[in-house]
């Protein structure tokens, strides 16, 4: 009943919210820094970037599972390196992106260590950014360059069909 309601593939669906979230994330942390710099209290400006970057890194392992969940449908599809290339990235954004929330965990201690963390983490935003860029451009690049969607399609497109016969 459940998988009737949801997309197929879920994939795609699915991979918006960290693209979202990776854009987003500097901005709150930057915020964050400017309201503690007048006076609020880490748990809570620092807290908010936390979250964030939590709901980052699990929305970005949900992307990672249901894209190897998805890899069996398109590797007739798509050539192996690509496919390659992009999981690769997504393991690198996910690796980076527990990275960043585990040193910006460190960051809601009220103590010398929590605030260079939250710069240390700060600046790690930025990181996920150019990472999740990567991701994201590899991404596109199976379904635009490859024809991956055409795995799923009923009947394939004229573009499909002659990135088929280039490879």
């Amino acid at each position: 009943m459940l998988s009737n309601l949801l997309p197929n593939p879920l994939h795609p669906a699915l991979v918006h919210l960290p693209i979202a979230l990776t854009v987003l994330v500097p901005i709150f942390a930057l915020g964050s820094l400017i309201a503690l710099k007048r006076g609020a209290r880490p748990l809570v400006a620092w807290g908010i970037t936390t979250a964030l970057l939590a709901a980052l890194a699990g929305s970005a392992w949900v992307s990672l599972e249901t894209g190897e969940q998805q890899e069996e449908a398109v590797e007739s599809v798509v050539p192996e390196a690509a496919f390659e290339t992009h999981e690769e990235s997504a393991e690198a954004f996910l690796l980076l992106s527990v990275a960043v929330l585990g040193v910006a965990g460190v960051g809601l201690l009220k103590n010398r260590a929590g605030e260079a963390a939250r710069y240390v983490a700060a600046l790690g935003t930025l990181a996920l950014v150019v990472a999740g860029y990567r991701v994201g451009h590899s991404g596109g690049a199976l379904v635009y360059q490859h024809g991956a969607a055409s795995a799923y399609s009923q009947t394939s497109t004229p573009m499909a069909r002659e990135a088929s016969r280039e490879r």
